[in-house]
């Protein structure tokens, strides 16, 4: 093959008894699961926000970042779960660029993949043990699930990757609930396609084993917009889009319908300024319609310390070096605003 094979990385089990979880982080990982998953099939009406930095690219800013959720969750608890963004791959468009903690631990170094597994692990465990959170990833790359599939209450399918069966099929096996992206062509019935298959039991290899899998009942969706034919971004949160998506969940027998709408991407143009107001406008349609009440529980932001982007290197503090955020500042005013409309 074209390509080196450098060295034999440890297995998800050999990672797990190098860096175990406390009884603590557990108990913890099983209510928030529990949480979200009774607002997912209705039991809760509380709405559900996952948010955070695109990428989570150094371990003191992200953490600073989700404490300074904790106030604020408690302040809105009784409308709102905030599930932080802990984004530890990065899916790139032409292959360039950074590509998350997971490649590269330190964003200025040579990728090292050892060390990206360990840095994953250990900051996802933080995050629990350090500020009571149950944290969210992306599924970028299935067969590496095993690593943290004990700490994450949240797992995201993304707009390239929810036509790929490995993602399907992996979606199917995980306990937690997995949102899946609308493609970037826009295409709902591929996203709804996805979705039915990570509902039903499968049998496939999965880490060089004969897996099977029981299917995933909280699987659900996340509009996040599309490009046309042209590269323009076009968004898919407006009330038709949300009707068309009731439409689509009504012609199924799923038992928990859902859905996110992820306000940046190309809801937003990539401008992370639009985002609150995006999500002012889908809480307008969730009053009017009580069908776009029933399926939309929340949605998924962008934001970190400081508002944009930076390069590699750019050395500001908490400034995303992947799409734009939106700031700290804004971020808390948003979370009160959304409280003070629920």
């Amino acid at each position: 093959m074209n390509m080196d094979f450098y060295r034999k990385l440890a297995i998800p089990m050999e990672v797990k008894e190098m860096f175990p979880v406390t009884h603590s982080v557990s108990e913890t990982m099983e209510r928030k699961v529990l949480e979200l998953k009774q607002i997912l099939d209705g039991r809760s009406d509380r709405l559900l926000l996952v948010i955070g930095p695109c990428s989570a690219d150094n371990e003191d800013s992200v953490l600073d970042y989700i404490s300074r959720l904790c106030p604020v969750q408690e302040k809105v608890k009784e409308k709102i779960m905030i599930v932080p963004r802990i984004y530890t791959n990065k899916p790139r468009t032409t292959g360039d660029g950074y590509k998350g903690l997971l490649h590269q631990p330190v964003p200025t170094d040579k990728p090292d993949l050892f060390k990206g597994i360990i840095a994953t692990r250990e900051l996802h465990m933080r995050a629990v043990a350090e500020t009571g959170f149950g944290c969210a990833d992306e599924m970028l790359y299935p067969e590496n699930h095993k690593y943290l599939d004990d700490i994450l209450v949240y797992v995201a399918v993304g707009a390239r990757s929810v036509e790929d069966q490995q993602h399907r099929l992996t979606a199917s096996g995980i306990e937690v609930p997995v949102g899946m992206k609308n493609p970037t062509s826009g295409d709902y019935s591929v996203m709804m396609n996805a979705i039915l298959a990570a509902h039903h039991e499968h049998t496939f290899i999965y880490r060089g084993w004969e897996a099977h899998s029981f299917g995933n009942p909280y699987t659900h969706a996340i509009l996040r917009g599309f490009t046309n034919k042209h590269g323009q971004h076009q968004p898919n949160y407006h009330y038709e889009d949300l009707e068309l998506l009731c439409d689509f969940f009504e012609k199924t027998e799923l038992p928990h319908p859902a859905a996110l709408i992820d306000t940046n991407h190309s809801n937003s143009g990539k401008d992370p300024f639009m985002q609150p107001r995006i999500i002012r406008e889908v809480l307008q349609s969730r009053s009017y319609d009580p069908r776009i009440k029933k399926l939309v529980k929340g949605f998924m932001v962008e934001s970190y310390i400081e508002s944009g982007a930076q390069p590699v290197g750019g050395g500001v503090y908490g400034k995303s070096i992947t799409d734009p955020c939106l700031g700290w500042t804004e971020t808390e005013r948003m979370i009160y605003e959304i409280a003070e409309m629920l």
